[in-house]
């Protein structure tokens, strides 16, 4: 099958860009459903400029608190790409990754509130 040729593992049925509560609310074929903030969709973008290019070179975006989502583009099948409202729009979320992030959730977010106290920074501008 085409989708297994790429690699998605994971189909969404439906994608909700809930702008008041600045959550993305994902429901996957498999019947989970997330609700991604905005603010953690932010700052573990899957663009270089977040991710680095190169193991170990992840910068650490503080300062988000209030980030919202201003739009949503699809790429291909397979992802779609998010504009903030802090004008970062240059990552490109594959399914797998948003269900990856909705899975892991919790665990992400407390590394990123231990990794920015660690730095002395905070998720306020």
């Amino acid at each position: 099958m085409a989708e297994e040729q790429f690699g998605t593992r994971h189909w969404p049925v439906e994608i909700r860009n809930k702008r008041q509560e600045k959550v993305l609310e994902v429901v996957f074929e498999d019947g989970k459903t997330f609700r991604l903030p905005a603010e953690l969709l932010r700052v573990e973008s899957p663009s270089a400029e977040v991710q680095g290019h190169g193991p170990g070179q992840k910068v650490l975006v503080s300062g988000r608190r209030h980030v919202g989502i201003m739009q949503m583009s699809p790429v291909g099948n397979y992802a779609v790409q998010i504009a903030f409202d802090d004008l970062h729009d240059t990552g490109i979320y594959t399914w797998d990754f948003l269900y990856d992030l909705g899975e892991r959730q919790d665990e992400i977010w407390a590394n990123y509130l231990a990794e920015l106290e660690k730095a002395g920074k905070s998720r306020d501008p």
